[in-house]
């Protein structure tokens, strides 16, 4: 409708406007069981609203998206819903200084998962709900002020079917077969949450005694659907959640300030996470069905301690509008991995944050629609988009060398005084920046030009200069920016100095550091005075501890020791950082992409941290999809494979390791033997020591097999009867998507982007499937197609499902200056198309020009 997309002026006369003292919100969620799904299902919401208006007389509005309005009262004037609701505003004329609005409306549940998503279990036909809101979905579930900056107490009762719970941000009762729920602070509705089913439900408690002697206690609860419940290690995650607690509670001196906490797991869900305070949810792929990697449970730890900073970060304290996004999303993905690293089991978290992490931030800051950290959000599309890899790991990175700035101490005193001084409102960059130099001395404005109000990310080179006894002379690090982002920052950094030391002395072993400085980069050329007069080194490593956020470059000697001896490099961080410098290279077409795999051949299976193996394997794919030459793609293929299988076999047996190489072999297979020794360990006439071939691991087997042509209908079918659940259910639709045939092709394009019949999770999985690097001559003829119809996609489905289908379905395999011509030319003639849409084009032209300036390198390396 034209007025879903509001814009931050219309949401800043409408906050000077209004001010919202109260919500009561009234679901009857009985409609989300029985009958059948032939047309689709509504439920009533009934919602009352007490708000103020500066200007007696003026008129605004409320929002709302939803089928159908029974009845609107204005202080106590029924007005005719056919003319006040255009299907997402309510007008709201001759406004009071006093107002209390009654709106009557029939809502619909979701399959796109947003707003109110209502999912049927295969497994055993239960229905689960769940809402999911960020950025601006409450709407779809109840009346009300869709903005950050609106925030009010909410008091929600539910009428659920017979045998139900319900649970929401406050403390539920059932009481004459309604749940109804403690008034919660003054909160923003997009963290508003309703959970409601049969759910599997899991309890414990926190207890603290504070500073001033008193005794603090929080109710804890974890739920998943009842299919879940036999994989469901509840233990764990509360005893993430209490070390959390712990944590925050010593470093903020501010309660938890929102009663109970529970956390959902649920199903089909769009995000990894949303903070609702006091009802947290999660996508459920967190309860693990098989084997997995202390890899997958450090990345639940991550979230769970990311979503519990939002209580403060976010939910308490709130952002004014969501071009100050960072305010609560950057400092959640640092607060995470710092809380993880100090308070957890999982100690070397910084270890997968330079890896892993801000590998994402680095791509996303060199895109055409990079954006500083503090970004300008026009409207609620531009929001939805800037959930990125800038808002999250860069703005983290950047309180990581904001702390390394100012001062662990400072940083801490200062979200102390910030959480004392806006308790419950809303904030915008100056008031975070006014605390800080309250508590470190230092100019923050200057340091926030550069940092926060600038885009593109830098580059830091060594260069070593020796002098005649073959010592180190000078050493300087260069500083360099793109063009089209020239911002050169000040940088705190370590640089430290290796080389390789064998027990005798002589060398040849270990490469270890033996020199470390830290020095304020700033400008063009910084010299490093305190290592004149240091050993030779063999590496010299730029942001040593990763203290910054920039590319690392290295001088020549440095990158001919990584190639020959990347294995013997000690640190797990200095190994990290190296690796990621080493995939920033290759993605800048500075190395060949062959040299990156061969790179991940050699040193791949030293590498202990199994989260950066994971991201190696991860890279290496890539470079194999998009980055080499398509002439020696078998080749290196054929390679990857063979080395992803012997380190199979030379893995320990049952050990993480031995789970991780099988699920790379798998992702790499293609010939002939390694596609029959996938099918033999799914049937057992072949077995690899200690490799449990559990549920999991035999849908990453199925896929290549479906893709290669060697597991038909039938063979997914009955693996689907062998785990007839949600998980099998999108398993069997992404292998059955992956099978080589036109036809099949043809019916996955058409579910997708013909029909919405499709849950959101199904679209996803049917996306994966048909888009497989080795069907680029299958899938051709869908890129002139997907030109043609994603204008018509954009406007006609949920933002969510355009993202999909957007992002997914663009013609990437099809990596020729043919369709780069057709990217430029699509964005050419759409000048006026919607500029999320564009963006999101945008950035895939951008990915697909880097593919190919790669491959071109790659080819010229071959001679």
């Amino acid at each position: 409708m034209p007025g879903e997309n509001l814009s931050r002026d219309e949401a800043r006369e409408r906050a000077a406007l209004l001010s919202v003292e109260a919500y009561e919100v009234s679901l009857d969620l009985r409609s989300a069981v029985g009958g059948t799904d032939t047309e689709p299902r509504t439920f009533r919401s009934v919602t009352t609203i007490r708000f103020r208006s500066a200007e007696p007389g003026a008129t605004s509005f409320a929002d709302l998206i939803a089928p159908g309005v029974t009845a609107v009262s204005l202080n106590g004037r029924d007005l005719d819903p056919g003319a006040v609701f255009d299907g997402s505003r309510i007008l709201l004329e001759d406004l009071a200084e006093d107002n209390e609005l009654v709106v009557d409306a029939q809502c619909a549940y979701s399959r796109t998962g947003e707003g109110m998503h209502r999912f049927v279990d295969p497994e055993d036909g239960e229905v689960y709900l769940y809402t999911q809101y960020e950025p601006a979905d409450s709407r779809r579930v109840f009346a009300n002020f869709e903005q950050p900056d609106l925030k009010a107490p909410f008091r929600f009762e539910v009428r659920a079917p017979e045998g139900w719970v319900v649970w929401s941000n406050g403390v539920g009762e059932l009481t004459d077969g309604v749940w109804k729920f403690a008034e919660t602070k003054p909160i923003s509705t997009y963290i508003t949450a309703v959970v409601a089913g049969p759910y599997h439900y899991v309890t414990d408690s926190y207890e603290r005694v504070l500073d001033d002697g008193t005794r603090l206690e929080i109710p804890l609860g974890a739920l998943c659907r009842k299919g879940l419940a036999r994989h469901f290690d509840a233990d764990d995650v509360f005893l993430i959640t209490k070390q959390g607690l712990d944590f925050f509670h010593d470093h903020f001196d501010y309660p938890y300030p929102f009663g109970k906490y529970d956390q959902a797991f649920v199903p089909e869900y769009n995000l990894g996470a949303m903070e609702n305070p006091g009802c947290v949810t999660f996508r459920e792929e967190f309860i693990f069905r098989g084997n997995v990697t202390q890899a997958s449970y450090e990345r639940r730890a991550n979230v769970i301690l990311h979503e519990m900073a939002h209580m403060w970060f976010g939910d308490l304290v709130t952002m004014v509008w969501w071009d100050d996004l960072w305010l609560k999303e950057s400092f959640a993905d640092f607060m995470g991995t710092f809380s993880m690293a100090e308070a957890t089991r999982f100690t070397d978290g910084w270890v997968t944050f330079a890896n892993n992490r801000k590998a994402w931030a680095y791509r996303a800051d060199q895109l055409p629609s990079t954006h500083p950290v503090t970004a300008d959000i026009r409207d609620l599309e531009d929001a939805k988009l800037n959930f990125d890899g800038i808002t999250y790991a860069k703005g983290a990175s950047v309180l990581k060398q904001l702390v390394a700035y100012a001062g662990r101490d400072a940083f801490l005193e200062g979200a102390r005084r910030y959480f004392k001084r806006h308790a419950y409102g809303n904030t915008r960059l100056g008031d975070l920046l006014s605390v800080l130099e309250e508590t470190s001395g230092r100019d923050m404005a200057a340091w926030s030009r550069s940092w926060l109000q600038t885009a593109g990310v830098n580059s830091l080179t060594p260069q070593v200069l020796l002098d005649a006894d073959g010592r180190v002379g000078e050493l300087t690090v260069l500083q360099e920016a793109a063009e089209s982002h020239p911002e050169l920052r000040p940088h705190r950094v370590a640089v430290g100095l290796y080389r390789r030391e064998g027990a005798d002395g002589t060398g040849g072993g270990p490469l270890v550091r033996y020199a470390r400085a830290e020095v304020d980069v700033d400008g063009p050329r910084t010299v490093v005075g305190e290592l004149a007069g240091a050993d030779a080194p063999e590496l010299v490593l730029v942001n040593d501890d990763d203290l910054t956020y920039c590319k690392i470059r290295f001088d020549q000697g440095s990158l001919d020791t990584l190639r020959a001896h990347l294995g013997d490099l000690t640190d797990p961080l200095a190994r990290a950082l190296c690796w990621s410098a080493l995939w920033n290279l290759t993605r800048d077409a500075l190395m060949p992409a062959r040299d990156f795999v061969d790179l991940v051949l050699r040193f791949a299976g030293r590498e202990s941290d199994i989260g950066v193996l994971q991201t190696l394997h991860a890279w290496a794919n890539s470079a194999l999809t998009f980055y080499v030459a398509p002439e020696w793609r078998a080749t290196g293929g054929r390679l990857l494979a063979e080395g992803a299988l012997r380190e199979l076999r030379s893995a320990g047996p049952g050990s993480q390791h031995q789970l991780t190489w099988a699920r790379f072999f798998a992702a790499v297979a293609s010939g002939e033997d390694d596609l029959r020794l996938l099918r033999e360990l799914l049937d057992g006439t072949a077995k690899i020591d200690g490799l449990e071939v559990d549920q999991e691991l035999r849908w990453a087997f199925l896929e290549p097999l479906a893709a290669h042509g060697l597991a038909d209908e039938s063979v997914l079918a009955a693996e689907l009867a062998r785990d007839d659940t949600a998980s099998g259910k999108r398993h069997q639709v992404r292998c059955l998507a992956a099978r080589p045939s036109a036809a099949v092709k043809a019916q996955a394009w058409a579910a997708v982007v013909e029909s919405d019949s499709l849950s959101n999770a199904l679209v996803e999985a049917t996306i994966g499937g048909f888009a497989q690097a080795s069907h680029r001559e299958l899938t051709a003829s869908y890129a002139s197609k997907y030109f043609d119809v994603i204008e018509r996609v954009w406007a006609e489905r949920s933002i969510q499902i355009g993202m999909d289908v957007v992002r997914g379905l663009f013609p990437a395999l099809q990596d020729s200056d043919g369709t780069l011509a057709a990217a430029d030319a699509w964005l050419a003639a759409r000048a006026e198309a919607a500029p999320a849409l564009r963006r999101l084009v945008l950035e895939a032209r951008d990915d697909l020009g880097r593919a190919l300036r790669g491959q071109a390198c790659d080819g010229a390396a071959a001679g």
